[in-house]
């Protein structure tokens, strides 16, 4: 039996977006559900209601609402890769094949940091897109949301993800 190529799904956007937040691709609960962070366990959606002060028990629709609301993008790096079950150490790095990065920044041309959500989204990035690409952008790591890294606590996650906060603000200063 072969492996099943996967795929990921729309971005999280709208065309006023200052941050993107760039994941690696979705996760079996997710592409299930066809929602960015559907895995129960995933601290994505409990941080960014913290931070943006939303029920995190919401509709799905109202949560993306909230991030576009606030200038938040999001999407996965991968439009596709064969990998079997949802972890990201599982992808077959010869399959990867990256989102249309080009198009992306053409669209949404506020934007002027890309967080990314752990490890394997930031290594994807600059293997694929970040040669491919001209934009002046600022690039941050921030640890993966993933039931799979559980060893950092949920407080250190939240104190680190404050950072995309304070770039749509310190942007929006420098705007007026």
């Amino acid at each position: 039996m072969g492996k099943a190529r996967v795929r990921s799904f729309a971005p999280i956007a709208e065309r006023n977006a200052r941050v993107l937040i760039l994941g690696s691709m979705p996760g079996r609960a997710s592409l299930e559900a066809g929602q960015y962070y559907a895995h129960r366990h995933n601290a994505f959606w409990r941080i960014a209601a913290d931070l943006l002060q939303f029920d995190r028990g919401a509709p799905y629709r109202t949560r993306a609402k909230a991030l576009r609301s606030a200038r938040i993008a999001v999407l996965d790096v991968l439009r596709s890769c064969v990998r079997p079950g949802s972890m990201d150490a599982m992808i077959d790095r010869d399959s990867e094949v990256a989102n249309d990065f080009r198009k992306f920044f053409r669209t949404h041309r506020g934007i002027t940091h890309v967080f990314f959500n752990g490890a394997k989204a930031e290594a994807s990035f600059r293997r694929h897109v970040l040669p491919e690409i001209d934009a002046t952008l600022r690039y941050q790591r921030l640890p993966s949301t993933s039931p799979a890294n559980a060893s950092v606590p949920f407080a250190s996650k939240r104190r680190a993800w404050r950072a995309i906060l304070t770039a749509g603000r310190r942007h929006r200063r420098s705007r007026r």
